[in-house]
């Protein structure tokens, strides 16, 4: 069953043609994150900064489940968190603050991804943090990073401390809270984001086995990256990403409108 249409007005034509197509591929990401069980209702949140010097981003329409966000329908903030166009829903302060320390830090980090899946969320609470026991958990643990929990991410204080905490990764395990990444793109953010959730529900799955573990070796783990590149054939997130957009046309077509 298709998703319906958000009754909103379209911002084709409104835009520049780069801001229209991040906007397509920002509301593809959102109904990809709900196909693969990562959304929390209305909570959590992706963004995408749009080029310019302004250092505007989009983010979801606060109050929306993420298998009926629309190109059109994505909120555009300026670095205070002030919507720069008309839109009528809300923006979710959390969002805000994690996503907009980030842009406005990282030049690198035009994507940023957060969730709070089950496994992701678990694994944010054990000690150790990702553990090098799979395949999967090899790619993030070359460079991961890790933020404490200070309480919901509303204040302008904490800011400072997720962007010294992530420093230059590209993926974060927030503690007992949830999951980060960030990317130039929208498709390697995406590609980051599903490699770390499936290493965290190997992880949940492995303890929930009771056995003794069989860590991967710290050499491994540290050319990992290179060889990252090689099964990607240099394209990183774009080589998958087609396919998912060609997926999500099957099963809920819409984000474009």
């Amino acid at each position: 069953m298709h998703a319906p249409t958000l009754a909103i007005s379209s911002a084709k034509g409104r835009v520049s043609d780069a801001e229209w197509q991040l906007r397509v591929d920002l509301a593809a990401a959102y109904r990809l994150v709900a196909h693969f069980g990562w959304d929390e209702l209305i909570f959590t949140h992706l963004s995408v900064r749009i080029p310019g010097p302004e250092h505007h981003f989009l983010i979801n329409p606060f109050g929306t489940m993420f298998e009926e966000i629309t190109a059109s329908s994505l909120v555009k903030v300026d670095m205070n968190g002030e919507k720069v166009e008309d839109n009528p829903f809300p923006v979710n302060p959390a969002g805000f603050t994690i996503h907009s320390a980030i842009h406005e830090a990282r030049e690198d980090a035009q994507c940023v991804m957060h969730t709070h899946t089950t496994e992701g969320v678990a694994v944010s609470t054990h000690c150790e943090g990702l553990l090098p026991i799979s395949q999967q958990s090899l790619f993030p643990l070359s460079d991961l990073a890790y933020h404490d929990y200070e309480g919901i991410a509303v204040r302008e204080d904490e800011k400072a401390r997720i962007v010294r905490d992530l420093g230059t990764a590209n993926y974060m395990i927030l503690r007992n809270h949830g999951l980060l990444t960030c990317a130039p793109t929208i498709a390697d953010a995406f590609l980051s984001m599903y490699i770390l959730q499936r290493a965290c529900e190997i992880q949940v799955a492995a303890l929930a086995g009771n056995r003794p573990l069989t860590p991967v070796p710290q050499a491994i783990i540290d050319k990992i990256q290179g060889e990252g590149n090689k099964v990607t054939s240099s394209k990183g997130g774009m080589l998958a990403w087609p396919g998912l957009l060609r997926k999500l046309d099957r099963i809920n077509p819409g984000y474009r409108d």
